[in-house]
Protein backbone atom coordinates (compact mmCIF):
# COMPACT_ATOMS: atom_id res chain seq x y z
CA UNK A 1 0.00 0.00 0.00
CA UNK A 2 1.87 3.36 -1.22
CA UNK A 3 0.60 6.08 1.17
CA UNK A 4 0.62 9.97 -0.56
CA UNK A 5 2.47 12.77 1.54
CA UNK A 6 -0.97 14.66 1.58
CA UNK A 7 -2.50 11.12 4.03
CA UNK A 8 0.46 11.00 5.92
CA UNK A 9 0.31 14.90 6.55
CA UNK A 10 -3.64 14.44 7.50
CA UNK A 11 -2.78 11.88 9.76
CA UNK A 12 -0.24 13.72 11.82
CA UNK A 13 -2.87 16.93 11.91
CA UNK A 14 -5.40 15.04 13.55
CA UNK A 15 -3.45 13.15 16.37
CA UNK A 16 -1.63 16.44 17.08
CA UNK A 17 -4.83 18.19 17.11
CA UNK A 18 -6.47 15.13 19.47
CA UNK A 19 -2.95 15.75 21.25
CA UNK A 20 -3.87 19.23 22.11
CA UNK A 21 -7.40 19.19 22.95
CA UNK A 22 -6.54 16.30 25.41
CA UNK A 23 -3.93 18.55 26.64
CA UNK A 24 -6.61 21.63 27.27
CA UNK A 25 -8.27 18.87 29.36
CA UNK A 26 -5.82 18.30 32.04
CA UNK A 27 -6.56 20.66 34.96
CA UNK A 28 -4.18 22.94 36.82
CA UNK A 29 -3.91 21.60 40.32
CA UNK A 30 -3.78 23.08 43.65
CA UNK A 31 -3.19 21.95 46.95
CA UNK A 32 -3.59 23.73 49.91
CA UNK A 33 -2.63 21.11 52.98
CA UNK A 34 -2.95 22.03 56.58
CA UNK A 35 -1.59 21.04 59.42
CA UNK A 36 -3.20 19.00 62.81
CA UNK A 37 -6.19 20.38 61.28
CA UNK A 38 -9.51 18.61 62.86
CA UNK A 39 -12.11 17.33 61.39
CA UNK A 40 -14.59 19.36 62.85
CA UNK A 41 -12.65 22.90 62.63
CA UNK A 42 -14.72 23.85 59.49
CA UNK A 43 -18.27 25.35 60.18
CA UNK A 44 -19.14 23.04 56.81
CA UNK A 45 -18.04 20.14 59.14
CA UNK A 46 -20.52 21.05 61.93
CA UNK A 47 -17.86 23.61 64.18
CA UNK A 48 -20.16 26.21 65.64
CA UNK A 49 -17.45 28.59 66.89
CA UNK A 50 -15.29 28.80 63.94
CA UNK A 51 -16.29 31.20 61.47
CA UNK A 52 -15.19 30.06 58.03
CA UNK A 53 -17.30 31.58 54.79
CA UNK A 54 -14.77 30.90 52.34
CA UNK A 55 -13.83 27.50 52.92
CA UNK A 56 -18.06 27.02 53.07
CA UNK A 57 -18.24 28.35 50.08
CA UNK A 58 -15.51 26.50 48.56
CA UNK A 59 -17.35 23.55 49.56
CA UNK A 60 -20.53 25.06 47.98
CA UNK A 61 -18.69 25.10 45.05
CA UNK A 62 -17.34 21.69 45.12
CA UNK A 63 -17.54 18.05 46.50
CA UNK A 64 -17.50 17.73 50.67
CA UNK A 65 -15.88 14.60 51.60
CA UNK A 66 -16.79 12.55 55.09
CA UNK A 67 -14.76 9.85 54.83
CA UNK A 68 -11.20 11.14 53.50
CA UNK A 69 -8.14 9.48 55.00
CA UNK A 70 -4.56 10.84 55.69
CA UNK A 71 -2.25 9.00 57.92
CA UNK A 72 -2.02 10.01 61.96
CA UNK A 73 0.90 12.14 61.97
CA UNK A 74 2.87 15.01 59.45
CA UNK A 75 5.70 13.06 58.07
CA UNK A 76 4.43 9.25 56.99
CA UNK A 77 1.03 11.65 56.02
CA UNK A 78 3.31 13.99 53.33
CA UNK A 79 5.09 10.70 51.69
CA UNK A 80 1.81 8.72 51.43
CA UNK A 81 0.29 12.08 49.60
CA UNK A 82 3.27 12.74 47.36
CA UNK A 83 3.85 8.70 47.03
CA UNK A 84 0.29 6.93 46.44
CA UNK A 85 1.91 4.50 49.19
CA UNK A 86 1.64 3.36 52.85
CA UNK A 87 4.26 4.65 54.90
CA UNK A 88 4.95 1.30 55.67
CA UNK A 89 6.78 1.10 51.78
CA UNK A 90 9.00 3.72 52.72
CA UNK A 91 10.38 2.97 55.96
CA UNK A 92 7.00 4.01 58.19
CA UNK A 93 8.11 7.80 58.78
CA UNK A 94 10.30 9.95 56.30
CA UNK A 95 10.64 9.45 52.16
CA UNK A 96 13.53 7.79 50.95
CA UNK A 97 15.48 9.48 47.99
CA UNK A 98 14.14 6.13 45.99
CA UNK A 99 10.57 7.18 45.97
CA UNK A 100 9.36 8.70 42.93
CA UNK A 101 6.89 11.25 43.44
CA UNK A 102 3.91 12.44 41.71
CA UNK A 103 5.83 15.54 41.53
CA UNK A 104 8.26 13.97 39.24
CA UNK A 105 5.82 12.51 36.99
CA UNK A 106 3.41 15.44 36.57
CA UNK A 107 6.58 17.55 35.18
CA UNK A 108 7.79 15.06 32.60
CA UNK A 109 4.13 15.91 30.86
CA UNK A 110 4.48 19.33 30.89
CA UNK A 111 3.59 20.60 34.25
CA UNK A 112 5.27 23.49 36.31
CA UNK A 113 5.26 22.38 40.03
CA UNK A 114 5.87 24.53 42.99
CA UNK A 115 5.68 23.37 47.01
CA UNK A 116 5.66 25.86 49.55
CA UNK A 117 5.31 25.32 53.61
CA UNK A 118 6.21 22.10 55.51
CA UNK A 119 8.19 19.50 53.71
CA UNK A 120 9.05 17.48 56.66
CA UNK A 121 10.16 14.20 54.59
CA UNK A 122 13.91 14.57 54.87
CA UNK A 123 14.14 14.07 58.09
CA UNK A 124 14.02 17.73 58.93
CA UNK A 125 17.62 17.91 57.51
CA UNK A 126 18.78 19.84 54.07
CA UNK A 127 19.49 16.38 52.21
CA UNK A 128 20.01 17.56 48.63
CA UNK A 129 18.88 14.43 47.34
CA UNK A 130 15.79 14.43 49.52
CA UNK A 131 14.64 17.95 49.19
CA UNK A 132 11.45 19.34 46.91
CA UNK A 133 13.79 20.48 43.56
CA UNK A 134 14.94 16.30 43.69
CA UNK A 135 11.38 15.25 43.93
CA UNK A 136 9.82 16.98 41.65
CA UNK A 137 9.07 20.41 41.86
CA UNK A 138 10.77 23.44 40.07
CA UNK A 139 10.32 25.78 42.60
CA UNK A 140 10.76 25.08 46.50
CA UNK A 141 10.12 27.96 49.57
CA UNK A 142 9.44 26.60 52.89
CA UNK A 143 10.68 24.85 55.92
CA UNK A 144 12.05 21.63 55.81
CA UNK A 145 10.50 20.66 59.40
CA UNK A 146 8.16 21.32 62.11
CA UNK A 147 7.62 24.51 64.14
CA UNK A 148 7.95 22.44 67.37
CA UNK A 149 10.82 23.90 68.78
CA UNK A 150 9.86 27.73 68.79
CA UNK A 151 12.46 28.64 65.15
CA UNK A 152 11.87 28.34 61.44
CA UNK A 153 14.74 27.86 59.32
CA UNK A 154 13.67 28.47 55.47
CA UNK A 155 15.03 26.97 52.53
CA UNK A 156 14.56 28.77 48.95
CA UNK A 157 14.99 25.99 46.56
CA UNK A 158 17.91 24.24 47.82
CA UNK A 159 19.98 27.70 49.71
CA UNK A 160 19.06 28.51 53.33
CA UNK A 161 16.43 31.62 53.28
CA UNK A 162 16.59 32.62 56.53
CA UNK A 163 14.71 31.72 59.90
CA UNK A 164 11.86 33.22 62.03
CA UNK A 165 10.85 32.49 65.77
CA UNK A 166 7.33 34.68 64.63
CA UNK A 167 4.40 31.69 64.19
CA UNK A 168 1.74 34.09 63.48
CA UNK A 169 3.24 34.96 60.14
CA UNK A 170 3.50 31.64 58.61
CA UNK A 171 0.39 31.65 57.52
CA UNK A 172 0.38 34.84 55.38
CA UNK A 173 3.79 34.31 54.38
CA UNK A 174 3.16 31.08 52.81
CA UNK A 175 0.01 32.11 50.54
CA UNK A 176 2.10 35.01 49.90
CA UNK A 177 4.82 33.35 48.54
CA UNK A 178 2.18 31.24 46.33
CA UNK A 179 0.69 34.42 45.02
CA UNK A 180 4.12 35.23 43.86
CA UNK A 181 4.62 32.34 42.62
CA UNK A 182 1.83 32.32 40.47
CA UNK A 183 1.94 36.06 39.25
CA UNK A 184 5.37 35.98 39.09
CA UNK A 185 7.37 32.25 38.05
CA UNK A 186 4.26 30.83 36.96
CA UNK A 187 5.19 29.93 32.94
CA UNK A 188 1.17 31.01 31.77
CA UNK A 189 1.66 28.32 28.68
CA UNK A 190 2.31 25.42 30.80
CA UNK A 191 -0.41 24.05 33.57
CA UNK A 192 0.95 23.76 36.79
CA UNK A 193 0.64 22.21 40.07
CA UNK A 194 0.59 23.76 43.37
CA UNK A 195 1.52 22.08 46.40
CA UNK A 196 1.24 24.59 49.80
CA UNK A 197 1.39 22.76 52.83
CA UNK A 198 1.23 24.89 55.40
CA UNK A 199 2.15 25.17 59.46
CA UNK A 200 -0.09 26.00 61.37
CA UNK A 201 -1.77 24.54 63.06
CA UNK A 202 1.04 22.49 64.64
CA UNK A 203 2.30 23.78 67.64
CA UNK A 204 3.52 26.33 68.31
CA UNK A 205 0.69 27.80 66.84
CA UNK A 206 -0.25 31.63 66.75
CA UNK A 207 -2.36 34.18 64.33
CA UNK A 208 -1.28 37.19 62.79
CA UNK A 209 -1.85 40.51 64.46
CA UNK A 210 -5.13 40.83 62.48
CA UNK A 211 -6.90 37.63 63.54
CA UNK A 212 -5.17 37.49 67.16
CA UNK A 213 -8.07 37.43 69.84
CA UNK A 214 -10.92 37.77 67.30
CA UNK A 215 -12.53 34.42 67.24
CA UNK A 216 -14.83 32.67 69.53
CA UNK A 217 -12.19 29.78 69.77
CA UNK A 218 -9.58 30.94 71.40
CA UNK A 219 -5.83 31.19 69.65
CA UNK A 220 -6.61 28.30 67.90
CA UNK A 221 -10.09 29.18 66.09
CA UNK A 222 -7.90 32.59 65.18
CA UNK A 223 -5.89 30.48 63.38
CA UNK A 224 -8.71 28.64 61.73
CA UNK A 225 -10.10 31.95 60.87
CA UNK A 226 -7.19 33.24 59.38
CA UNK A 227 -6.68 29.91 57.31
CA UNK A 228 -10.12 30.77 55.63
CA UNK A 229 -9.08 33.79 54.74
CA UNK A 230 -5.97 33.64 53.53
CA UNK A 231 -7.20 30.20 51.37
CA UNK A 232 -9.87 32.97 50.32
CA UNK A 233 -6.92 35.41 49.16
CA UNK A 234 -5.32 32.73 47.11
CA UNK A 235 -8.68 31.49 45.39
CA UNK A 236 -9.09 35.06 44.36
CA UNK A 237 -5.93 35.06 42.26
CA UNK A 238 -6.80 32.24 40.53
CA UNK A 239 -10.06 33.91 39.94
CA UNK A 240 -8.24 37.31 38.90
CA UNK A 241 -5.53 35.51 36.68
CA UNK A 242 -8.46 33.81 35.22
CA UNK A 243 -7.27 30.25 36.23
CA UNK A 244 -10.22 28.62 38.41
CA UNK A 245 -12.32 27.19 35.61
CA UNK A 246 -9.57 25.48 34.88
CA UNK A 247 -7.73 24.02 38.42
CA UNK A 248 -8.67 21.49 40.80
CA UNK A 249 -8.52 22.84 43.87
CA UNK A 250 -7.95 20.16 46.93
CA UNK A 251 -8.04 21.24 50.64
CA UNK A 252 -7.38 18.84 53.29
CA UNK A 253 -5.29 18.40 56.22
CA UNK A 254 -2.38 16.00 57.16
CA UNK A 255 -3.91 14.63 60.28
CA UNK A 256 -6.61 15.07 63.25
CA UNK A 257 -5.45 17.50 66.29
CA UNK A 258 -3.42 17.22 68.90
CA UNK A 259 -6.08 16.70 71.34
CA UNK A 260 -4.83 13.78 73.62
CA UNK A 261 -3.85 14.39 77.69
CA UNK A 262 -0.12 13.21 76.60
CA UNK A 263 0.65 16.21 74.92
CA UNK A 264 -1.61 18.98 76.07
CA UNK A 265 -1.37 18.11 79.95
CA UNK A 266 2.24 16.69 80.03
CA UNK A 267 3.47 19.25 77.15
CA UNK A 268 5.66 16.50 75.75
CA UNK A 269 9.04 17.83 73.96
CA UNK A 270 7.24 21.06 73.81
CA UNK A 271 7.56 24.40 74.94
CA UNK A 272 5.45 25.33 78.37
CA UNK A 273 3.07 27.79 76.10
CA UNK A 274 2.46 25.46 73.73
CA UNK A 275 -0.92 25.26 72.50
CA UNK A 276 -2.80 21.91 71.56
CA UNK A 277 -6.16 21.60 70.86
CA UNK A 278 -8.99 21.20 67.91
CA UNK A 279 -11.83 19.38 67.11
CA UNK A 280 -12.28 15.73 65.86
CA UNK A 281 -16.14 16.59 66.22
CA UNK A 282 -17.72 13.38 66.63
CA UNK A 283 -14.75 11.29 65.97
CA UNK A 284 -12.80 9.80 68.98
CA UNK A 285 -9.34 10.99 70.06
CA UNK A 286 -6.82 12.82 67.52
CA UNK A 287 -3.43 12.82 66.12
CA UNK A 288 -1.18 9.90 66.73
CA UNK A 289 -4.43 7.84 67.18
CA UNK A 290 -5.64 4.74 65.16
CA UNK A 291 -9.24 5.68 65.89
CA UNK A 292 -10.82 8.01 63.56
CA UNK A 293 -10.23 11.19 65.24
CA UNK A 294 -6.17 10.64 64.22
CA UNK A 295 -6.84 9.90 60.35
CA UNK A 296 -10.44 10.74 59.23
CA UNK A 297 -10.22 14.53 57.90
CA UNK A 298 -12.05 17.54 55.80
CA UNK A 299 -11.35 17.22 52.72
CA UNK A 300 -13.01 20.01 50.01
CA UNK A 301 -12.90 19.41 45.99
CA UNK A 302 -13.58 21.82 43.58
CA UNK A 303 -13.02 21.86 39.81
CA UNK A 304 -15.65 24.11 38.00
CA UNK A 305 -18.24 22.08 35.88
CA UNK A 306 -16.20 18.93 36.20
CA UNK A 307 -16.66 17.98 40.51
CA UNK A 308 -20.24 18.26 41.37
CA UNK A 309 -21.12 21.33 43.48
CA UNK A 310 -22.52 21.46 46.77
CA UNK A 311 -22.23 17.96 47.12
CA UNK A 312 -21.56 15.71 50.03
CA UNK A 313 -19.82 12.09 49.94
CA UNK A 314 -19.54 9.32 52.36
CA UNK A 315 -17.10 7.52 49.65
CA UNK A 316 -13.76 6.32 51.12
CA UNK A 317 -11.39 8.23 49.45
CA UNK A 318 -7.47 9.05 51.22
CA UNK A 319 -4.51 11.20 50.14
CA UNK A 320 -2.64 8.14 48.48
CA UNK A 321 -5.11 8.21 45.68
CA UNK A 322 -3.91 11.25 44.72
CA UNK A 323 -1.28 9.61 42.74
CA UNK A 324 -3.44 7.54 40.67
CA UNK A 325 -6.25 10.46 40.34
CA UNK A 326 -2.84 12.87 38.96
CA UNK A 327 -2.27 10.28 36.58
CA UNK A 328 -5.72 10.02 34.68
CA UNK A 329 -6.24 13.53 34.67
CA UNK A 330 -3.01 15.12 33.98
CA UNK A 331 -2.18 12.11 31.40
CA UNK A 332 1.50 10.40 32.86
CA UNK A 333 1.67 6.78 34.32
CA UNK A 334 2.34 5.80 37.60
CA UNK A 335 5.22 3.64 38.22
CA UNK A 336 5.37 -0.21 37.58
CA UNK A 337 8.88 -1.17 39.57
CA UNK A 338 6.98 -1.09 43.34
CA UNK A 339 3.54 -0.96 44.59
CA UNK A 340 1.24 1.42 44.51
CA UNK A 341 -1.79 1.77 47.31
CA UNK A 342 -3.56 4.63 45.74
CA UNK A 343 -6.36 4.14 43.44
CA UNK A 344 -7.73 6.31 40.56
CA UNK A 345 -10.73 8.13 42.17
CA UNK A 346 -11.44 10.12 38.84
CA UNK A 347 -14.60 8.91 38.36
CA UNK A 348 -15.69 9.69 42.31
CA UNK A 349 -14.66 12.58 41.74
CA UNK A 350 -16.44 13.89 38.71
CA UNK A 351 -19.50 12.45 40.01
CA UNK A 352 -19.82 9.63 37.98
CA UNK A 353 -20.01 6.76 40.66
CA UNK A 354 -20.98 7.16 44.46
CA UNK A 355 -18.46 4.27 45.86
CA UNK A 356 -15.07 5.08 46.51
CA UNK A 357 -12.32 2.28 47.19
CA UNK A 358 -13.08 -0.79 49.01
CA UNK A 359 -10.86 -0.68 52.00
CA UNK A 360 -8.37 2.20 54.17
CA UNK A 361 -5.46 0.81 55.55
CA UNK A 362 -3.80 1.84 59.22
CA UNK A 363 -0.33 1.42 59.03
CA UNK A 364 0.30 -1.43 61.40
CA UNK A 365 -2.68 -0.83 63.31
CA UNK A 366 -6.24 -2.13 61.43
CA UNK A 367 -8.15 -1.98 58.42
CA UNK A 368 -11.71 -0.34 57.53
CA UNK A 369 -13.42 -2.07 54.80
CA UNK A 370 -17.05 -0.83 54.21
CA UNK A 371 -18.58 0.13 57.00
CA UNK A 372 -16.48 -2.33 59.33
CA UNK A 373 -12.98 -0.92 61.09
CA UNK A 374 -10.71 -3.79 62.65
CA UNK A 375 -7.92 -2.66 65.04
CA UNK A 376 -5.32 -5.09 66.57
CA UNK A 377 -4.49 -5.16 69.81
CA UNK A 378 -1.07 -3.72 70.03
CA UNK A 379 -2.47 -0.94 67.93
CA UNK A 380 -0.39 2.44 67.42
CA UNK A 381 1.65 4.03 64.93
CA UNK A 382 5.74 4.42 65.79
CA UNK A 383 5.28 4.99 69.64
CA UNK A 384 2.14 6.85 69.63
CA UNK A 385 -0.55 5.41 71.44
CA UNK A 386 -4.14 5.07 70.46
CA UNK A 387 -5.16 5.89 74.14
CA UNK A 388 -2.94 5.20 77.31
CA UNK A 389 -5.53 3.58 78.79
CA UNK A 390 -7.01 1.55 75.85
CA UNK A 391 -7.64 -2.24 76.46
CA UNK A 392 -5.51 -4.37 74.76
CA UNK A 393 -8.12 -6.37 73.33
CA UNK A 394 -8.70 -6.03 69.33
CA UNK A 395 -11.33 -3.96 68.58
CA UNK A 396 -13.89 -4.42 65.92
CA UNK A 397 -16.37 -1.02 64.85
CA UNK A 398 -19.38 -0.47 62.52
CA UNK A 399 -18.44 3.12 61.61
CA UNK A 400 -21.85 3.77 60.27
CA UNK A 401 -23.98 3.28 63.74
CA UNK A 402 -21.17 4.10 66.03
CA UNK A 403 -18.85 6.56 64.27
CA UNK A 404 -17.29 7.57 68.00
CA UNK A 405 -16.27 4.11 68.11
CA UNK A 406 -17.35 3.10 71.55
CA UNK A 407 -18.94 -0.20 71.15
CA UNK A 408 -16.56 -3.07 70.33
CA UNK A 409 -18.04 -6.18 68.45
CA UNK A 410 -15.23 -8.27 68.05
CA UNK A 411 -16.42 -10.66 70.07
CA UNK A 412 -19.61 -10.03 68.68
CA UNK A 413 -18.07 -10.79 64.84
CA UNK A 414 -15.13 -12.97 65.05
CA UNK A 415 -15.97 -13.64 61.15
CA UNK A 416 -15.68 -9.94 60.33
CA UNK A 417 -12.51 -10.30 62.46
CA UNK A 418 -10.90 -12.77 60.54
CA UNK A 419 -11.99 -11.67 57.25
CA UNK A 420 -10.36 -8.08 57.77
CA UNK A 421 -7.35 -9.48 59.34
CA UNK A 422 -6.66 -11.84 56.55
CA UNK A 423 -6.86 -8.77 54.80
CA UNK A 424 -4.25 -6.90 56.58
CA UNK A 425 -2.02 -9.65 56.14
CA UNK A 426 -2.26 -9.68 52.38
CA UNK A 427 -1.45 -5.28 52.37
CA UNK A 428 1.68 -5.71 55.02
CA UNK A 429 2.85 -9.06 53.33
CA UNK A 430 3.50 -7.72 49.59
CA UNK A 431 5.75 -5.13 48.56
CA UNK A 432 4.91 -5.35 44.78
CA UNK A 433 1.59 -5.61 42.58
CA UNK A 434 -1.76 -3.99 43.42
CA UNK A 435 -3.97 -5.72 46.23
CA UNK A 436 -7.02 -7.48 43.98
CA UNK A 437 -9.74 -6.21 46.35
CA UNK A 438 -8.87 -2.66 44.95
CA UNK A 439 -10.09 -1.16 41.93
CA UNK A 440 -7.40 0.53 40.60
CA UNK A 441 -7.79 0.80 37.10
CA UNK A 442 -7.51 4.00 35.12
CA UNK A 443 -11.08 5.79 34.34
CA UNK A 444 -11.93 6.97 31.21
CA UNK A 445 -12.74 10.87 31.50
Amino acid sequence: MIFRPSFILKIFLIFGILGIIKAAERPNIVIVFTDDQGYGDLACYGSEKNRTPRLDQLAKEGTRFTSFYSQTVCGPSRSALLTGRQPLRSKGWGMPASEITWAELIRKVGYQTACIGKWDVSNRKAIIERMPNAQGFDYYFGALGANDNGMVRFHENNEAAGSTKDMGELTTLYTNKSIAWLKEKRDPEKPFALYLAHTMMHTIIDASDRFRGKSEGGLYGDVVEEFDFETGRLLDVLDELGLSKNTLVIYTSDNGPWNQDKYTKNKKGHPKDSIFWGDSGPLRNGKGSCYEGGYRLPCIVRWPGKVPAGQESGAIFTSVDFMSTFANLCDFEVPKDRRIDGIDQTDLLLGKRKTGRDYFYFNNAGVRKGKWKYLKANAHFHGYAVEKDRAKVEELYDLEADLGERNNLAEKHPEKVAELKALMSSIEGKNSGTPSSTPNGRSKK
